[in-house]
């Protein structure tokens, strides 16, 4: 039985891994968790699928005052806005091009950071379990939707141990199934419902990677 908070991602991770295994998952699944916190949860849904692990690396664009707050994500050559927030709040599209320029800055380095040379997995005809830490506004979890589906993913999972309602719903129209463990109203972040929502660093993703099964990263 799933009790809530969860310890920490690692135990979310164990939980969601569990109720993946129980699924028809279809063909050579792969695990892509979104860098950095969804990490610790998919290595462990990797290691449960015996699946291997990449990382897909999105940054969330935030409010100009409430950073935390996310008016939009991006992936690599995909950008979702929440156009209603961004109306609602009177954002300028200068404000928003300039948060993305930022964003997109930090994007490439961290791809560079964590692949180190390695191309991108290829998506096509795979299916694709999409793993993160939670859902709050489904907007970096979207971009990371469709750009899977722009890489031609044969089946799209998108999994995940906590999200709201909201998020929730907007991700079951983007993926062929998404599965959540504990879907919560209300919800304010996803940090609540962890005991230890500490921060994961870059050296905890080289380290998840090279552990679990299938990374293959280079020496």
């Amino acid at each position: 039985m799933i009790k809530l908070p969860f310890r920490d991602r690692s135990e979310a991770g164990r939980f969601l891994g569990a109720r993946l295994a129980a699924s028809h998952l279809g063909n050579e699944p792969l695990v892509l968790a979104l860098a950095r916190g969804g990490v610790p949860v998919g290595a462990e849904v990797a290691e449960a699928l015996h699946a291997s692990l990449d990382v897909i690396v999105l940054r969330k664009l935030g409010v100009p005052w409430q950073p935390e707050l996310a008016m939009g994500a991006i992936a690599r050559g995909t950008r979702v806005l929440d156009r209603a927030l961004i109306a609602a709040l009177g954002i300028s599209a200068a404000e928003v091009e300039e948060i993305a320029a930022r964003e997109i800055q930090e994007l490439e380095r961290r791809e560079q950071e964590y692949r180190r040379g390695r191309p991108e997995p290829k998506l096509a005809g795979r299916t694709v379990i999409l793993v993160d830490d939670g859902l709050a506004t489904g907007s970096s979890m979207i971009a990371a939707a469709r750009h899977a589906r722009a890489a031609q993913a044969g089946k799209l999972i998108v999994a995940v141990p906590i999200g709201s309602v909201e998020a929730c719903e907007r991700l079951a129209s983007e993926a062929d199934q998404c599965v959540c463990l504990a879907v919560q109203d209300p919800f304010h972040a996803v940090g609540e419902w962890y005991r230890d929502f500490r921060q994961v660093t870059d050296a905890e993703v080289h380290e998840l990677l090279k552990r679990v099964h299938g990374a293959h990263l280079p020496a």
